[in-house]
């Protein structure tokens, strides 16, 4: 068991983070289950803390398997291959991204209401969640922070299997991980504590933090996302 909780990740995280004195950063957590990560790693450098919503596009019948992403900004990326493989017709994945549209959104109003996101724009980005699986709404929450026209992204995972950290290292300008494993089953059997993160609980870490430094992030301000 590597870490106690997603706190106790955040902190060893920033530590890594805190070693490569990353030039003007902003931290983003990956809602839900990267913000109490993210939190940590603000806290410590210090950094402004926003949430990037990005939702999984789950197959219909196993909603497990990630047929691709959706996030702010209109992002939207398709496992071409998968998708090719399943045969999945294209008006099934409209459907779910339509569906998982609305939950990005509710979320979205939810975390921030009003406010802006935090303004990226010629910054250094950081991505944070609380584990990498396949990788592909992490994908998607870098593509956010490239349409917000960061200077650098950098994403930030506590775990993940070197397949994964490998594939999102094409991706983003660096990823930092604390443990990059084979033994890789599910993020949740490196937590002692991985309970299911609430939307207060994102909402109570973002007031905590209180950022006075937002503004327009220079983006479309449509939404989509989750992890997958």
């Amino acid at each position: 068991m590597a870490f106690d909780d997603r706190s106790d990740a955040g902190r060893r995280l920033a530590q890594l983070l805190e070693e490569r004195a990353l030039p003007d950063p902003v931290v983003n957590g990956m809602a839900r289950g990267g913000v109490p990560v993210a939190f940590e790693i603000a806290r410590a450098l210090p950094a402004p803390l926003d949430v990037v919503v990005v939702r999984k596009l789950g197959h219909p019948e196993q909603p497990e398997l990630g047929l691709g992403a959706i996030g702010e900004e209109g992002v939207r990326l398709v496992n071409e291959e998968l998708v090719a493989q399943l045969r999945v017709p294209s008006e099934v994945i409209d459907a779910v991204a339509a569906r998982e549209r609305q939950e990005l959104d509710r979320r979205l109003r939810t975390y921030r209401g009003d406010r802006p996101p935090v303004a990226v724009e010629g910054r250094t980005a950081i991505v944070v969640d609380d584990g990498l699986a396949t990788g592909f709404t992490a994908r998607a929450a870098v593509e956010v922070m490239r349409r917000r026209r960061a200077a650098s992204v950098v994403l930030a995972v506590p775990v993940g299997p070197p397949a994964a950290v490998a594939a999102l290292r094409r991706v983003a300008d660096e990823v930092v991980c604390v443990e990059e494993t084979e033994r890789f089953f599910g993020i949740s059997e490196w937590y002692l504590d991985f309970h299911q993160v609430s939307d207060a609980e994102v909402a109570d870490l973002l007031a905590t933090a209180g950022n006075a430094d937002t503004g327009d992030a220079g983006g479309t301000g449509d939404s989509d996302g989750d992890r997958g």
